[in-house]
């Protein structure tokens, strides 16, 4: 479903991309639909951890889940399921210190360990799936156990709520794609995933070991280096060899100089600032695929 008012994203060869919107609160949403926002594409849910001494309660999450879909009218909202640590710190789940906490415990991590906490969580999203269209995204996955393991925590959390009498909806599934290890066995999570969304700025940080937040390696920070674009186009060649779509929500995605490498790759959702949108849409609306897929393979280093 398209927002009114606003034509598609669809370069001049008619390859359709789905132009989504990164937020951080319910609210948010309706600044997606004023700029023509399609989707949700990262509603990052540790924001509503973040400047808590205890961890928002299974229904204080519900309702704001419920909101943003209920915002939305029926268009794809998915959801990151709690992503602190790293630069994201919350006295509500005290992480403590850690020498590098960007590879540290963090996101997937926490949860499969707090398993208490996830499964609030899971609860309170599978209760709200009800009211709009849900999907839900695992952060930082670097191993298909650890999949299998969420996936299987998730179900346990369904069979709870309908053992209540509690009603649920059917929701996708996905994986984010911000490791290395995530995106050399993204042809094994794929057989298992309804989806992927390439997070660009973790994936550009692990690939060239280059800190984001460091100032001083700045000019490592290259998320159009070829080792970055290459792990991002096997990613997407394995999703679409297994029938699943690939996003990217990371800062990249609204990069006019990057969205013609994106599509060449055949990613077909790009979720960024909602502001960011209209610009996105005009840069699509102008490509011509040839020519991106010439870009594509110099940025690979394939060509001269």
């Amino acid at each position: 479903m398209r927002a009114g008012g606003f034509p598609p994203a669809e370069t001049r060869g008619g390859i359709r991309v789905e132009l989504a919107g990164n937020i951080g609160a319910p609210g948010e949403a309706r600044a997606v639909l004023e700029n023509g926002g399609e989707a949700v594409g990262l509603f990052r849910s540790e924001f509503l951890y973040l400047g808590r001494e205890t961890p928002p309660d299974e229904e204080t999450q519900y309702l704001a889940y419920r909101e943003a879909l209920e915002r939305m009218e029926g268009r794809r909202v998915i959801v990151r399921t709690v992503d602190i640590g790293s630069d994201k710190r919350a006295p509500c789940l005290d992480t403590g210190r850690e020498e590098n906490p960007a590879l540290g415990w963090r996101a997937i991590r926490i949860c499969l360990d707090r398993r208490e906490l996830f499964r609030t969580q899971l609860r309170a999203l599978l209760r709200a799936s009800v009211h709009g269209r849900l999907a839900v995204m695992f952060p930082m996955i670097a191993s298909l156990q650890e999949l299998r393991c969420a996936r299987k925590l998730l179900g346990e959390a369904r069979a709870e709520l309908e053992a209540e009498g509690t009603g649920t909806a059917s929701v996708e599934v996905g994986v984010m794609i911000e490791t290395p290890a995530a995106a050399v066995l993204s042809d094994l999570l794929a057989r298992e995933a309804d989806f992927f969304s390439i997070g660009t700025n973790d994936l550009t940080q692990y690939t060239l070991a280059a800190d984001r937040m460091n100032e001083r390696i700045a000019g490592y920070y290259r998320p159009a280096d070829p080792a970055v674009l290459r792990l991002m186009k096997l990613t997407a060649e394995n999703a679409r060899k297994n029938g699943v779509w690939t996003g990217v929500c990371g800062e990249s995605a609204a990069d006019p100089a990057l969205i013609p490498l994106y599509l060449a790759m055949g990613i077909t959702e790009l979720s960024m600032s909602p502001a960011a949108l209209p610009e996105a849409r005009e840069r699509v609306r102008s490509l011509d695929m040839e020519e991106a897929r010439a870009a594509l393979a110099r940025a690979l280093g394939e060509v001269e």
